[in-house]
């Protein structure tokens, strides 16, 4: 066992000091205390007899009658076997849910083979029913800008008139020519005027009764 070098010196550690102290507990306390209560005294109890039946209590008791087996089966048959209280109101129930699912069923493959057969019903066709169509003619009153349209291509007075009311709106047409030819250049202006004067009825480039009915409106009546 190692013992330290120098015997005088005090340790250089913080001497320990006792945070709880134990205490063994004394089992025999409660039987010291016990031993100076005082003795009591000792308690008497009196015999008592109990009375017996009164005289003539067996004669006046009466026997029930045994029960006979012919009033056990009536009972038995009085009372209803088997049947558990709201049975049949859970089969009625249950019935009435399958009778409707199964009515349902049957409503969708019906609506299923109404479309069926209507789909496979031969169509009448169009063409024993339709009209004649009548075949067109080369007039102007078949233009679909309305008749007295006048396009790329045309000339004659029409489109000398055209061009005299075109040079009468400033930067339209300015400096274009008064042939009666319906060239390029004319139905670019015609165009321009189109798009800044928002019109919309007749195609691009094309004198049709819209840009006719506006143009006549700004440079007067023909």
């Amino acid at each position: 066992m190692p013992t330290p070098s120098d015997r005088g010196a005090p340790p250089d550690r913080t001497p320990l000091e006792p945070i709880r102290v134990l205490r063994p507990r004394r089992t025999d306390a409660l039987a010291e205390l016990l031993k100076d209560l005082p003795p009591r005294a000792a308690v008497g109890y009196e015999s008592i007899t109990l009375p017996g039946p009164p005289s003539g209590a067996e004669d006046s008791t009466q026997e029930l009658p045994p029960v006979r087996d012919h009033d056990r089966a009536r009972r038995s048959r009085d009372i209803p076997r088997g049947r558990v209280p709201g049975l049949r109101r859970t089969a009625i129930a249950a019935a009435v849910t399958a009778a409707a699912v199964v009515g349902f069923g049957g409503a969708l493959l019906l609506a299923d083979r109404g479309e069926s057969a209507a789909e496979a019903a031969p169509q009448p066709s169009a063409t024993a029913s339709a009209p004649p169509t009548p075949t067109p003619t080369a007039s102007g009153a078949t233009d679909p800008d309305g008749p007295g349209t006048l396009r790329e291509g045309d000339n004659g007075p029409e489109v000398t008139d055209l061009q005299e009311r075109l040079l009468r709106i400033p930067d339209v047409y300015a400096n274009g020519s008064t042939d009666g030819t319906y060239d390029p250049t004319l139905a670019a202006a015609v165009a321009r005027f189109q798009l800044w004067y928002g019109i919309r009825g007749d195609e691009d480039g094309v004198y049709g009764d819209d840009t006719r009915r506006d143009l006549e409106s700004r440079t007067g009546g023909g």
